[in-house]
């Protein structure tokens, strides 16, 4: 007949009480639960995930419900004419939904690194280790007690009662050596109990960074989406003034020309090929200039996406100091010049982090938008290098007046602005994590 027996049971026989101490015997309760509560909350804790396991952050995003929900307003708003308010507003709430998706897939890819993997290692491998020592501990002490009442027991002749004793002493000699493995496993499982606990607090922290980091998000862009529905009627003057001049006298957090050429070539230039680079017929680039400056645009009127191009490009030169600043100048190169990618990034949050705030926000939402264009080089033949190119003289220049500027603005153009521009382009989504330009579908 089977029996189970209970070790804190078997060890109160006297000869067997130091086996394992008192304190050792309370551990010793604490790993079967410890084990069940591991594999409860690992289970439940995967139900509550939206995004499949073991796939990266991009991955994981196309497939949750917050992504699917962004390409569903993209196609939306295609619908819309581009003066349409309900347009200008999907394409915002297109981009931050797909903000917020890929907020939550880079979320839960930490929690499955930092929370499900250890649990399920927890209840899986090392618990298990341990339960089955105890198991085997508690057999061979029922071998060492048996063999031992045997021996006491027996009368008969004195070879078969020194036999017996030799069993009595092998059974102790096997307890012996389980008890110590066994030991040791319970002084390994108290002395990591606060790190096992931590998985929880863990599992929280994450929660908390992710809920707030997504409500910093949503707060910060509805606002400006509110700000952005009462700037209609703005009027003045807006190429050759300097940037916080205008930003000050429109209300505004991205200039106008940047946002309005932003928006028109999301509608008609992303898969146009050599944007930025042909230009367009000047009348065409002249009259939108005039249309910005007056603070109205008939989006309709320009479906020139080059002319549009022109235009974005024309401000962004026309800047009394680049956006990128005078200041920086030097340390945008230096940073550059960093030959390891993640010692150039680290740099760039340095430099970028002293951009004034409105130059920074004006950057953030150009360099995004580029680098959705750059998505589409397979069509329109703009990779982040060939933007870099056309573009980055327009956003970094010396002050150095006269003809020895130009030359010097050739010459860092070639070589020098690209390799700064380029890795902004190519790696924004890290260097920018806040956002404001809504993402071209």
């Amino acid at each position: 007949m089977d029996r189970k027996y209970n070790l804190s049971n078997v060890v109160l026989s006297q000869d067997a009480t130091d086996l394992l101490t008192e304190d050792l015997v309370m551990v010793e309760q604490r790993v079967e639960p410890a084990k069940k509560a591991a594999q409860v909350i690992h289970k439940k804790l995967l139900g509550c995930l939206q995004s499949q396991l073991g796939l990266d952050t991009e991955r994981r995003m196309k497939k949750l419900p917050l992504m699917l929900l962004s390409v569903s307003m993209a196609e939306s708003f295609k619908d819309f004419d581009p003066d349409s308010s309900i347009r200008k507003v999907l394409e915002m709430c297109c981009f931050m939904e797909s903000h917020l998706a890929a907020t939550l897939s880079d979320f839960e890819l930490k929690l499955e690194k930092e929370v499900l993997e250890p649990l399920n290692k927890l209840s899986e491998e090392d618990l298990p280790e341990i339960l089955k020592n105890k198991k085997q501990f508690a057999k061979l002490t029922m071998d060492w007690h048996n063999a031992r009442n045997k021996s006491q027991a027996s009368t008969g002749p004195q070879a078969k009662q020194d036999g017996l004793k030799e069993e009595v002493e092998e059974a102790w000699r096997k307890l012996e050596s389980i008890k110590d493995q066994y030991s040791a496993d319970l002084y390994h499982f108290a002395t990591k109990e606060d790190d096992y606990a931590n998985y929880f607090i863990r599992l929280l922290e994450l929660q908390a960074e992710h809920h707030k980091n997504s409500h910093d998000f949503l707060e910060r862009n509805i606002s400006e989406l509110k700000d952005n529905s009462q700037e209609n009627n703005y009027k003045g003057k807006v190429y050759g003034e300097p940037l916080l001049t205008h930003l000050y006298n429109s209300g505004r957090e991205i200039a106008v020309p940047i946002q309005e050429c932003v928006h028109m070539l999301l509608h008609t230039g992303m898969r146009e090929e050599g944007l930025f680079r042909l230009a367009a017929a000047a009348s065409v680039v002249k009259r939108l200039k005039s249309s910005l400056d007056g603070g109205v645009v008939n989006h309709s009127e320009f479906t020139d996406p080059h002319a549009v191009a022109g235009a974005l490009k024309s401000y962004l030169r026309e800047l009394p100091e680049p956006l990128m600043t005078f200041e920086l100048y030097n340390d945008w190169f230096q940073a550059a010049g960093e030959k390891e990618l993640t010692d150039k990034l680290e740099q760039f949050k340095i430099v970028l982090k002293k951009l004034p705030s409105e130059n920074y926000n004006n950057l953030r939402y150009l360099v995004q938008f580029l680098s959705c264009l750059s998505e589409q080089q397979s069509v329109n033949r703009m990779s982040p290098s060939n933007i870099a190119i056309v573009l980055g003289p327009n956003l970094l220049w010396p002050r150095i007046e006269g003809e020895a500027a130009l030359l010097d603005m050739a010459s860092a153009s070639s070589v020098q602005v690209v390799a700064v521009v380029e890795p902004l382009i190519q790696h924004s989504s890290s260097l920018f994590h806040e956002g404001t330009v809504p993402h071209s579908m």
